[in-house]
């Protein structure tokens, strides 16, 4: 998936304001370890790989297809990919007021390890926290990831 599409889904589902652009997106591919799972042309995540250690950096589902079970599929492709790359611990942060986020990745395993008070910022200057949510990946049954 092109980095103009990955901001064309980030945006839209992330109609608050807290999109990244093609540049950021583009940047963010060009480092080593970062690493973009596809879940076909509903979305995408954005990990950054350092065995034993994998940061999920973002993923987003185009609004339309929410709630039809892509963001399932995509987080298990999420965990096969970090757990392919030899890593055993997966980290990644979520708005607490992130309500849908963190069903998914309840649903996934992750759990709160910590947490960042008033980290993000609101519309009309309302704070939330950040919550920090950490899975260990056993050894697992990889799957067919779409990686680029």
């Amino acid at each position: 998936m092109s980095p103009e599409r990955m901001a064309e889904i980030h945006a839209a589902a992330f109609a608050d304001g807290e999109a990244w652009d093609r540049d950021a997106i583009a940047s963010l591919m060009e480092r080593p370890g970062t690493v973009a799972v596809s879940g076909g042309d509903h979305g995408f995540a954005l990990l950054q790989i350092i065995p034993p250690e994998a940061e999920l950096l973002t993923i987003a589902i185009a609004p339309a297809a929410q709630g039809q079970g892509h963001g399932h599929a995509l987080m298990e492709m999420v965990l096969d990919a970090a757990t392919a790359r030899g890593c055993s611990v997966l980290h990644l942060e979520v708005a607490a007021d992130n309500r849908a986020a963190r069903a998914l990745y309840a649903a996934a395993g992750l759990v709160e390890t910590g947490r960042r008070q008033g980290y993000y910022r609101r519309p009309g200057g309302v704070r939330t926290d950040a919550l920090t949510l950490t899975i260990t990946l056993p050894a697992r049954q990889t799957g067919t990831a779409d990686e680029t």
